[in-house]
């Protein structure tokens, strides 16, 4: 039977995990892991179905995409690329057999290792890639193709890879109009489309306010540009195309769906940090948990957990931290492991790499951990079937 409530979808470096509370958002219960324990990076789920997507991979499985249309309880996988895996399964039939390998013929086979990020809108499903693709299907994720538009823009040749390689992990989709998307690549900065994906344009101009000079990091401001390790984006609600990125090196805000960007890091102890996450309904209310930076480890400052909550569109920020733990905290929140539900108030989950999963469900100012001892957690998404 479908989940009737809220489920807290977490991909993990060990499948998937699904975590369940009801329409109360009480009594917290956890259920698997799926997909074969693969590592998974991000795991989406469509409400209106109750279809759960999951995509992942890596050296050693190649790249696919699980989907669940049973709730969880059965998945079926689309493998997209060969992994170290298939090559020991070519040259030793008994590993074959023990891992019930078919030598079937794989889709992008040396063209991708990973999938990093999905997005579902308007009936069509996307996936971003390691090395940076983007993908679509039309058919709920069995088969794929390329966005060519994308892939084939005039300046992919000068797209240069972050710490973790040059990866498309970040999907924006506009509720409202098919042929608007926007992605983000670390480390190529945001593009956006409208029309479908055919053609796109590089969206990572400063605006005209006050320009940020004087950084020295290679993913600060320069040259007009916000900086092209984008972390992660969020399209706030409303008609506007308001965008939000944390940044390699801040939080940023566009008003005009990326053609300029404006600096709201003021206020926040750190200007790094992965993720962020915008209200459903009120386009000035977003969360970002900032780390302390590359040289000082990636984890929040002075080893205190907060979540900081903007209510005016950044302009001021105030941290969260009751509930959260205070000392001796040196966890990372990575860049999809943050997310919201529909709720009044809104409940708002994040992961870390420790394997817990914390839930405020007063909009930040409250928390408690209704997961723990899980494997690294890549990817927290909401399913609210309300």
């Amino acid at each position: 039977m479908p989940h009737d409530g809220v489920t807290v979808l977490v991909g993990t470096t060990k499948g998937v995990f699904l975590i369940e509370g009801g329409r109360g958002r009480s009594g917290w219960s956890v259920r698997g892991p799926y997909c074969d324990g693969w590592p998974i990076n991000h795991v989406i789920g469509d409400p209106a179905t109750g279809a759960l997507w999951a995509g992942g991979g890596g050296d050693w499985h190649g790249a696919g995409v699980w989907r669940s249309t049973d709730d969880g309880a059965n998945w079926s996988l689309a493998r997209l690329s060969a992994g170290q895996m298939d090559e020991w399964a070519a040259n030793d039939a008994g590993f074959a057999q023990m891992i019930g390998w078919t030598d079937e013929k794989l889709p992008f086979s040396g063209e991708f290792s990973q999938i990093w990020s999905l997005g579902h809108a308007h009936g069509t499903l996307y996936a971003g890639t390691k090395p940076a693709r983007l993908l679509s299907s039309t058919d709920g994720g069995q088969t794929w193709e390329h966005v060519r538009g994308l892939t084939e823009h005039p300046s992919a040749d000068s797209w240069n890879p972050g710490a973790a390689g040059l990866v498309l992990h970040t999907i924006v989709s506009d509720p409202s109009d098919a042929g608007k998307l926007w992605v983000g690549i670390s480390a190529a900065g945001v593009f956006a489309t409208e029309d479908g994906g055919r053609t796109w344009e590089r969206r990572n101009r400063l605006s005209n306010a006050e320009a940020c000079s004087g950084h020295d990091h290679p993913a600060a401001p320069r040259d007009g540009d916000v900086g092209h390790c984008v972390h992660n984006m969020m399209r706030a609600p409303g008609s506007a195309d308001v965008l939000y990125q944390q940044n390699h090196h801040g939080v940023w805000r566009s008003p005009d769906g990326g053609r300029s960007w404006d600096d709201v890091t003021a206020g926040l102890p750190s200007t790094f940090g992965f993720p962020i996450s915008v209200h459903p309904r009120n386009a000035e209310t977003l969360w970002t948990l900032p780390l302390n930076g590359d040289m000082a480890g990636r984890y929040p400052p002075d080893a205190a957990a907060a979540v900081w909550r903007s209510r005016d569109a950044g302009r001021t920020w105030q941290d969260m931290r009751n509930g959260l733990p205070q000392t001796a905290c040196f966890f990372t929140v990575l860049r999809q492991a943050m997310a919201t539900d529909r709720s009044d108030p809104v409940g708002v989950y994040f992961g870390t790499n420790s394997g817990s999963v914390f839930a405020s469900l007063d909009e930040g100012d409250n928390w408690q951990e209704i997961a723990r001892h899980l494997p690294t957690v890549l990817a927290v998404e909401v399913l609210d079937r309300r």
